[in-house]
């Protein structure tokens, strides 16, 4: 399967769990064997790219800012990309900016996707069965990435991709093996760092910077 191919499923998807007034945000960063993936629950408006005018690429986590803060603290991104992220209203992201983000991103061997591909206005959480409807479609597109680590966040997206119950509290630096078309990828639960999980962000940052000195 193509990236092409992979996106026009996606946004079928969006007009089955998404709100279908928005695009489905997608993925973004190193495309060719990250040396790390990242792997959020689903998008939400916020993200600015999931307007229908935004012709742009379609990644995750455009015009917010707490994401790129744990990024920082994990020394992903650079302190003056991080200043100038944060010193940005929502609507100050342009598609230049959006590059030198994901540039950033690029350089460090970094992929960010979410399990969910649909965005909807806010956030509300989703059903377990609508990510693991997406399941195979993010096989598919780890098949294409060929990522040597990968973190997902949260017990939520971690259990699903994982396949067994997982408590990012009681499993810290536990890694997991994920096979996939006979592949084996390294996966590390991590705390969610966004909304009521920012207060766990340091403990996503300590367990993220030992797996990547693993």
């Amino acid at each position: 399967m193509t990236f092409q191919e992979l996106n026009k499923q996606y946004q079928q998807m969006q007009n089955r769990y998404g709100d279908t007034n928005l695009d489905s945000v997608l993925y973004g960063g190193t495309l060719n064997n990250p040396k790390l993936c990242l792997i959020f629950m689903n998008p939400t408006g916020r993200n600015i790219t999931a307007s229908k005018e935004w012709l742009g690429e379609k990644a995750p986590w455009i015009g917010t800012k707490n994401v790129w803060n744990l990024l920082n603290q994990c020394n992903l991104i650079n302190n003056d990309l991080k200043d100038e992220i944060y010193s940005k209203k929502p609507n100050d992201w342009d598609y230049e900016f959006s590059k030198k983000v994901y540039k950033e991103i690029e350089d460090n061997g970094i992929y960010i996707t979410n399990l969910a591909k649909c965005t909807q206005t806010d956030a509300r959480p989703l059903h377990d069965n609508v990510f693991k409807d997406y399941l195979h479609l993010l096989y598919e597109e780890l098949d294409i990435v060929k990522p040597e680590k990968i973190v997902t966040f949260g017990n939520q997206v971690s259990k699903i991709f994982i396949g067994r119950p997982i408590s990012v509290s009681k499993d810290r630096k536990n890694i997991y093996s994920v096979n996939i078309k006979e592949s084996i990828y390294n996966t590390l639960p991590v705390y969610y760092p966004v909304g009521q999980g920012q207060r766990n962000m340091g403990k996503a940052v300590e367990d993220i910077k030992w797996y990547l000195n693993y």
